[in-house]
């Protein structure tokens, strides 16, 4: 277990004796809060919070956040209050703790739910103080290193959000050691066949790996040496996790697993890095699609580094990656390791550093997407770390995800671009927008003010961020066509037969609707977008209440009075009855908002209901009304068996019911059995049942459907 005097050693020479006074003070609070407390693994509790200020401080944070590391469980374990930490410890530290422990706080009884809600809360956390998810990270990772004492249900679960969640975004904050700890050792409680596998490949290979690395690095070593590069190298054999991941996404054995072996010189300069790089390729023949150069086109999260894989004389490969010792403090701790104040704003950094735009995309999405579905997919699309580099005419890089197409190319340029695409040239040859980029290809957009997104644009677009602007710009559309719908629907409605007449107008119809609905209305529009999305349907009781009260007439406003009256001889038929199912008055019913046209009506037996293919949020709720729509036509077949003198008796059932035969089709089978097909006119469903009825009492009769 690591001790408080470990702390101050790893922090000794750049803390001032008031920071580190600050330090003691948290470790002695921290202490007595958590008295008597035990973790599971039987030590105790206050071993927990030590060992992530340690971390913490191996990231070379702050006093703040060390302080907060050492507070970070008093509001959730303990009786401490965010008002006594924050008299204590000051505003900054208290709202750290207070955020760690808000993150943690989730109740949502759907996974689903409960992961999309958990990134909420640190994205949201994030964007206030980013020193928020130093410390969360710093806590899974102890939590993990401790996770054999807690039940088998429970160690999944743990393992699974870590690699779901927090590995992810320790890898697009450029923590490479965070995420690569983090990754390793929850796969071994998701995957732990898998894990005992992998394991179990590299125990049989170690000796002979690292008697390979130990010689190739000795002959790289005099190489550079005679090159007059200084160097550190350090060689590692490739992560259990790692392995697996790229054996499963591109179907390879481990044996065709290239970087198994890999090893990293660090350098003074960008210049003797591409030194380091030519004596390596002078000496030693490389595979040309394995090189790739992070310097010149840095990765979204800032890492910089050579990468190269080449062959030894025995075909023996090794993944060499070539840096600064700047680029390697960055790639180790990520942007944590420039962690800096900028006017005592902590959100500044959120709000300037290139490495998070994502951030800000999520912050974008959160405002809009309400699926936790669709939002955890776009969060992984975010966070995941392949990347396509590309070029406009100009030569400006652009770095987009592995699977973007020439679609997401125009939105990251700019959304008026992505709104009017019309086409792409890729690499001078005219391609569809949905066409996938390849790294190195040379796109150009050509745009058209008449084109607009339409629905099948979400396919072709794969960034969240192009997703977002095209859902954004459809949505807009649709509210218009609400409203315009919504308007309608209010026209044709007050202007039915039955109704009060004094509908208020303007102003006063908003005066009215504040006293009437729950929704909170601001505008006409508001009022009629509602209507037209089927979130506010107007029955006859509602209708009731928003007309004029007995007490005399409703304030003139203006033209809108008018206006209502001089249209309502102009109204489309605005509800119509499905052609699918043809519903008959008096059957269960439910009414479908299609944009633009006005509502449909579909019976609940429509197939189209029953196996949801219709959207809920667009279903309203409707009833037959007095009037009668007029006679209905339905369909029936009926199974019977050949008898003569059949068809005559069931003919003669109809009519006796007062109902009219419009079609009439018999087929015969040569098992006896007879098929047939009847169009009928008839009042309401009470009709037909009847006519059902009477049809399924005569003698030879097998079965009577509706069709």
């Amino acid at each position: 277990m690591i001790r408080f005097n470990d702390i101050l050693e790893k922090v000794a020479g750049r803390f001032d004796d008031k920071e580190t006074a600050l330090l003691q003070k948290a470790y002695v609070f921290s202490a007595k809060a958590h008295k008597g407390q035990v973790r599971r693994s039987g030590e105790p509790y206050l071993s927990h919070p030590l060992e992530v200020a340690g971390l913490l401080a191996d990231m070379n944070l702050d006093s703040t956040s060390l302080a907060a590391g050492l507070l970070h469980d008093v509001l959730e374990d303990t009786d401490v209050g965010p008002d006594e930490l924050r008299g204590l410890f000051g505003k900054d530290a208290a709202d750290l703790v207070e955020s760690v422990t808000k993150i943690g706080r989730v109740q949502e009884v759907s996974p689903e739910h409960q992961r999309a809600e958990t990134i909420r809360k640190i994205i949201l956390a994030m964007t206030d103080d980013l020193r928020v998810i130093f410390i969360k990270l710093a806590d899974r990772l102890h939590n993990l290193q401790t996770l054999k004492y807690l039940p088998e249900d429970k160690q999944r679960q743990v393992a699974a959000e870590t690699l779901e969640i927090y590995a992810p975004i320790a890898n697009r904050l450029g923590m490479g050691r965070i995420k690569a700890e983090l990754e390793d050792r929850a796969f071994r409680y998701v995957e732990p066949e898998e894990a005992a596998r992998v394991e179990a490949l590299l125990e049989g290979r170690r000796k002979a790996a690292e008697k390979a690395l130990r010689s190739f690095r000795l002959a790289l070593g005099r190489a550079l040496k005679a090159g007059d590069i200084p160097a550190e190298i350090q060689g590692r054999i490739k992560r259990p996790y790692s392995i697996w991941r790229k054996m499963k996404s591109r179907k390879i054995d481990f044996n065709q697993v290239y970087d198994f072996l890999a090893l990293r010189i660090v350098t003074d300069t960008v210049r003797n890095c591409y030194q380091a790089l030519g004596i390596i390729h002078e000496n030693w023949p490389h595979i040309p699609h394995r090189f790739r150069d992070f310097i010149a086109m840095p990765k979204p999260n800032l890492y910089q580094a050579l990468h190269t894989t080449v062959l030894t004389a025995d075909q023996s490969s090794f993944e060499i990656q070539v840096r600064t010792k700047e680029m390697h403090a960055l790639a180790e701790n990520g942007i944590a390791a420039h962690w800096r104040y900028k006017d005592d704003d902590p959100q500044s950094l959120v709000r300037e550093d290139r490495r998070l735009q994502w951030l800000r995309e999520m912050v974008d999405l959160f405002r809009e997407q309400g699926d936790p579905k669709e939002f955890l997919a776009n969060l992984k699309i975010n966070l995941i770390p392949e990347e396509v580099y590309v070029f406009t005419p100009k030569g400006k890089v652009v770095s987009l995800p592995a699977g973007a197409s020439a679609l997401d190319f125009a939105f990251r340029i700019h959304s008026e671009i992505g709104l009017h695409a019309a086409g792409a040239l890729i690499n001078g040859k005219a391609s569809p927008l949905r066409t996938l980029l390849r790294t190195g290809d040379i796109v150009e957009i050509a745009t058209s003010p008449g084109k607009t997104p339409g629905r099948s644009w979400l396919q072709m677009a794969f960034t969240s961020g192009a997703r977002h602007r095209i859902k954004r710009w459809l949505n807009q559309q649709e509210k218009s066509k609400a409203v315009a719908l919504g308007r309608k629907l209010w026209l044709r409605q007050t202007a039915k037969p039955g109704t009060q007449g004094g509908y208020p107008a303007g102003a006063a119809l908003l005066a009215r609707l504040a006293e009437t609905v729950s929704f909170r209305i601001r505008t006409l529009d508001d009022f009629f977008s509602l209507l037209g999305r089927g979130r506010l349907v107007l029955t006859r009781k509602l209708l009731d209440r928003i007309a004029r009260p007995e007490g005399g007439p409703w304030p003139k406003d203006g033209q809108e009075g008018a206006a209502v009256i001089q249209d309502r001889e102009r109204i489309p038929e605005l509800v119509r009855l499905a052609r699918c199912c043809r519903p008959i008055k008096g059957e269960p019913i439910v009414g479908y908002l299609t944009a633009g046209t006005g509502i449909r009506v579909h019976a609940l037996r429509c197939l189209r209901v029953t196996k949801e293919l219709l959207s809920p949020e667009r279903m309203v709720e409707v009833s037959w009304d007095e009037i009668s729509p007029g006679p209905s036509r339905a369909g029936v077949t009926i199974e019977a068996a050949n008898i003569r003198g059949l068809l005559a008796k069931v003919v003669a059932a109809i009519t006796g019911l007062e109902g009219d035969i419009d079609k009439a089709d018999v087929a015969t089978s040569p098992e006896a059995r007879a098929e047939i097909r009847l169009e009928l006119t008839i009042t309401d469903i009470g009709h037909l049942e009847a006519i059902i009825g009477a049809i399924s009492k005569i003698e030879g009769i097998l079965s009577v459907d509706r069709t």
